[in-house]
This record gives C-alpha cells, structure tokens and sequence, in this order.
C-alpha cells in the first residue's frame, strides 16, 4: 500500500509572514517537520506542497521534495487534492507544515491497516482533552462519535453537554488527517456544507454530507504549533534542549 505524506507550505501568515522558512537552531522550521515525517515508518513518500519558490529554493537546498502547487488553494485539502492529481496512492496524509515537533508515531497512526478505494474514506487523529481551558479554547476541535470512532460531529464548544453525566472526557483534533483519492475528490468537487458554513471547521464537510470518517485515538498527539513569535521562541528552546542533550560528550582533555 502506497502511503504518501504531503505537508502544505504558504509563506504569507498574517499572524507570523515566513513561518515554513523561520529559523530554528539554524535549519529552517519546514526542514524540521520534513525530517520528523520521514521518521514515519508507514510514509512511502513525503512531499512539501508549496505555491511560493522561496520555499520551493530553501527545500531543493536541502535536498527536500517539493511540488509547486496553484496559488488560489483555500484550504490544505484543496492543496493535497492537486498533488494527488500528479501523484497516485492507496492514501494522502496531510502533516501540518508549522508543526516542528510532530511525533512520527502519531503520524503512523493516522494510517489504517486497510483503505477502502471505492468509497470515500479518511482519517483524523484526536487525543484527550487533559486540562479544562484547553476545552474552552474555540481553537481546540472538539469531536464526538460512534462506539466505533466514526465521527458524529466536530464543534468549537465543548460537546458533549455535561446534562445527565459528568463522567466523560472531552476529545480534540489533532491536526493530522488522512484521505483515499475519491475522499479528496469529493472535497474538491463540493461546496461546503451547511455545518461547515456554521462552524469554520473545513473537516465538518465529510460529515454534512455522511463521508466516512474514521476518528484514530492516540494517548499524546498535542505538538506544538508555531503559529506566533512566542510559539517560535518556544519550539527553538526546546529543540535546543534535545541538540545539548544528544550531543556527544566532548573528548576526555590531556
């Protein structure tokens, strides 16, 4: 089974404009999630995705694999939707490209053990909700669903309401989503749907109109995202941390 990892790449982000090529301990942040996804054991392939050369020079620089992609994609599914049009396989994994610290683990994950390839099917890791804010943040998805994890519905309020019980947990999306061909073709060929058009969350369209979507449980899926300079700051202390702590001792003196 061909499993190919896409992670999209735009240089413009109002909130932080340049974030693929952001320096982080000297390589830039689109080689760091490149090199976490080509740990995944499952991954056939990894592609960046990008409609801008600056990121398309800086990836051939260091020997990543990129594909120039159309500049009017709304979202990451539209942009995973062409690169399946050049590239065939069995699933297309789209990996966050601000995610310096995604866990190959949890990218393995995502990928089921069969992909049906005459219905529409995908994938979407979630993980416990383990602090009350995190529940309150519209950031945050929150998801409900089936005693067999398809999905029901996704929402940026905390659902389900604690009426009758409070001995529940809430669950989130982690944003690593996994779609066979004809999944992404629907979602190329459709408008969205009216959850969609309510809620602003572009996964909720395979529910508006009864897609299968399968919900895969990981116990630690949360990365940090780099969405801010505080966010970067953040993920270049941490990654400096692990480069101290695996490098070699220095040799004995004379």
């Amino acid at each position: 089974m061909k499993i190919v990892g896409v992670i999209p790449a735009r240089y413009g982000s109002s909130r932080l404009p340049g974030k693929p090529l952001a320096d982080i301990c000297g390589k830039p942040m689109i080689w760091w999630v490149y090199q976490q996804a080509i740990k995944a054991k499952k991954l056939s392939d990894v592609f960046v995705a990008t409609d801008d050369k600056r990121i398309i020079d800086v990836c051939t620089q260091y020997n990543i694999c990129t594909i120039m992609t159309r500049n009017d994609h709304i979202t990451a599914a539209n942009r995973l939707h062409e690169v399946s049009e050049y590239i065939g396989a069995d699933f297309y994994l789209q990996l966050n490209g601000d995610e310096p610290l995604i866990n190959p683990e949890t990218i393995d994950m995502a990928i089921p053990n069969e992909v049906p390839k005459e219905i529409e099917f995908g994938t979407n890791i979630i993980t416990k909700i383990q602090y009350p804010t995190e529940s309150m943040d519209a950031s945050n998805i929150k998801v409900v669903f089936d005693s067999e994890f398809n999905a029901l519905y996704m929402s940026r309020i905390p659902i389900p309401y604690p009426f009758k019980s409070t001995w529940f947990s809430y669950y989130k999306h982690v944003g690593i989503i996994g779609y066979n061909k004809v999944m992404l073709d629907f979602y190329a060929h459709s408008k969205p749907g009216h959850l969609e058009t309510i809620e602003g969350i572009d996964t909720l369209r395979f529910i508006d109109y009864g897609k299968n979507l399968r919900f895969i449980e990981v116990a630690h899926g949360d990365s940090l995202s780099v969405d801010t300079e505080a966010d970067l700051i953040m993920v270049r202390k941490i990654i400096e941390k692990k480069i101290v702590k695996y490098m070699p001792p220095p040799p004995p003196s004379q």
